[in-house]
């Protein structure tokens, strides 16, 4: 049986930082997310609440999906490679922003476009 992370450039070490970083932010928006629909429920608040409350669940909703993608990358050995130009996201980015997808440069192009 094949490593599904023999093809990265992360050590077993650095990929159990990241995956315990992104379990504790999913876990994390888990729990904003049930507290979220809780207050949902109860209808408490008035209309500008109602609507930050939305926004809030929107916000918490899509940050559950794009951890999913995270783990989904890791499960299939991509998490940590840009996917535009299939480069190594180096370690120290994905310590900051561990739901990168793209490397610097091809960032920095995005945003200059």
């Amino acid at each position: 049986m094949t490593d599904p992370h023999a093809s990265t450039h992360l050590s077993s070490v650095q990929l159990q930082s990241l995956r315990q970083d992104l379990q504790e932010q999913l876990d994390q928006r888990r729990r904003q997310l049930h507290d979220l629909r809780e207050q949902e429920q109860d209808g408490s608040g008035a209309d500008g609440t109602w609507q930050e409350l939305v926004l809030s669940l929107t916000t918490a909703e899509r940050a559950v999906a794009e951890l999913s993608q995270a783990f989904d990358r890791l499960a299939a050995g991509t998490y940590g490679r840009c996917t535009h130009c299939r480069t190594a996201i180096p370690f120290e980015r994905l310590k900051v922003r561990p739901l990168a997808r793209t490397c610097i440069d091809c960032q920095r192009r995005r945003e200059a476009a």
